[in-house]
């Protein structure tokens, strides 16, 4: 049930951070994955400048688009560089 959880928080923030971001799109595979990884980026940034979200489905979702963003802002810059 946790892996089920984990690809619709990728998914939702994937498609989000698409539309926040306004590229190209990745396709819905590599969507999943990168909100994903955002949910570990963004839950590890928050934890480090200390602000903690209570359980649930819509913090998790929020946690992951903020740190998908901030990946693919990161790698717009490498891109560019």
């Amino acid at each position: 049930m946790w892996l089920l959880w984990t690809i619709i928080v990728g998914l939702i923030a994937g498609w989000a951070t698409g539309k926040i971001m306004k590229g190209t799109g990745y396709g819905t595979l590599m969507d999943i994955l990168l909100g994903i990884c955002g949910g570990v980026v963004g839950g590890w940034l928050l934890g480090v400048i200390g602000i903690r979200f209570g359980g649930g489905l819509i913090p998790r979702i929020l946690v992951a688009i903020l740190g998908a963003v901030i990946l693919v802002a990161l790698a717009r810059m490498i891109r560019r560089a």
